[in-house]
């Protein structure tokens, strides 16, 4: 299993707009072969923070879905970025 989390950084008055146009990316995603969860939100707290989860089968359905990433214009709206893959041995109820 694959978990990507992390944080994108956009401006404060964008981030509304950035999440409404990455709708169908979600919507696909959720849809697409491999993926068992997959969401972009906007942060409670930091007004130019997005929060990134995604969880995937394989790495193999992560490449297949991402193809060749964000659309360049999407791209440039990014001012920052932490995210993370995170390959997961073993799941277990908390």
């Amino acid at each position: 299993m694959i978990i990507i989390s992390g944080r994108l950084y956009v401006d404060a008055g964008a981030r509304d707009a950035y999440l409404a146009r990455c709708r169908q990316a979600v919507e696909m995603a959720r849809t697409a072969p491999g993926c068992l969860d997959y969401a972009l939100s906007a942060d409670m707290l930091e007004p130019d923070r997005i929060n990134v989860y995604e969880r995937w089968e394989s790495g193999e359905d992560v490449e297949r879905f991402r193809g060749a990433g964000p659309e360049p214009e999407q791209a440039a709206q990014i001012r920052g970025a932490e995210v993370m893959r995170y390959v997961i041995s073993a799941v277990e109820a908390p």
